[in-house]
C-alpha cells in the first residue's frame, strides 16, 4: 500500500487527471450550485477552499463567480499543484498535507471530492475544519463515492493500492454530528442501476 499522494501524483504526470475531472464532473456541479446559490443569495463577498483539489478544477470553477474575492486549492501531490499553478493563476495553490494545512485566513465554503476516506482519522479533520478553516456561518460540503452501500466502490483500495476506510452512510453523516456542524443535510446524487451515486454531505459552522 503507498500513499494516496503518491499514487495520485503520477495520476497527474500521466494526465489521469483529466479523466478524474470528468467522472466527478456531473456530482461536483450539482454540490457547488447548491453551494453557490446559498452565496449568491446572501450577496455577500465570499473566500472558497477546495482541499484535495487535483488540478485545480473546481477552485477555479468557484472563481468564476462574481462574488468569490479568494479561492485557494490545496493538495498532497506535487504534480497536481504542480499541473494546477500552469493552468491558471487567478487561484492560489498551495502543496501542504492537508491534515497539516493551517490557513492564515477563514473560508466561507470548503469543498472536498473524493478525498475524506484516505484519510486515516476524518473526524480529526472535520473537527479542524470547523474549528479553524470556516467562519461563522460557513459551509462544508463533501463528495464521497466509497462508501458501504455503494458496492461498486468496495474493490477500489485492492484496485489503486492505497488505504481507504469504508464507512457508512450513517457513520459519515455522524462524524459531521460528532464535529458540531449544524443544519446537516446529505443526499445521494446521480444514483444509477450500479452505481448508488456520490454521497454529498453538508453541514454549516455554529
Amino acid at each position: 500500500m503507498r500513499k494516496a499522494s503518491e499514487v495520485f501524483g503520477e495520476w497527474a504526470l500521466a494526465g489521469k487527471d483529466i479523466g478524474m475531472e470528468k467522472g466527478h464532473a456531473a456530482s461536483v456541479q450539482e454540490m457547488m450550485d447548491f453551494a453557490l446559490s446559498e452565496r449568491i443569495s446572501i450577496g455577500k463577498k465570499f473566500r472558497f477552499l477546495d482541499f484535495g483539489c487535483g488540478n485545480g478544477w473546481v477552485a477555479r470553477m468557484a472563481k468564476e463567480n462574481s462574488l468569490c474575492i479568494k479561492s485557494v486549492g490545496i493538495d498532497g501531490a506535487q504534480p497536481m499543484i504542480s499541473k494546477a499553478k500552469s493552468i491558471s493563476k487567478n487561484v492560489e495553490y498551495i502543496h501542504t498535507d492537508i491534515a497539516d494545512y493551517n490557513p492564515s485566513f477563514k473560508f466561507d465554503l470548503i469543498h472536498s471530492m473524493e478525498v475524506m476516506y484516505y484519510l486515516s482519522d476524518p473526524r480529526f479533520l472535520l473537527n479542524k475544519i470547523n474549528e479553524h478553516w470556516l467562519k461563522k456561518d460557513g459551509r462544508l460540503i463533501i463528495g464521497i463515492d466509497r462508501y458501504f452501500e455503494n458496492k461498486a466502490s468496495h474493490s477500489w483500495e485492492e484496485k489503486v493500492g492505497t488505504p481507504m476506510l469504508m464507512l457508512t452512510e450513517k457513520e459519515w453523516v455522524s462524524l459531521f454530528n460528532d464535529a458540531s456542524f449544524r443544519d446537516i443535510k446529505f443526499w445521494r446524487s446521480h444514483p444509477s442501476k450500479d452505481w448508488a451515486g456520490t454521497l454529498v454531505i453538508t453541514g454549516k459552522k455554529a
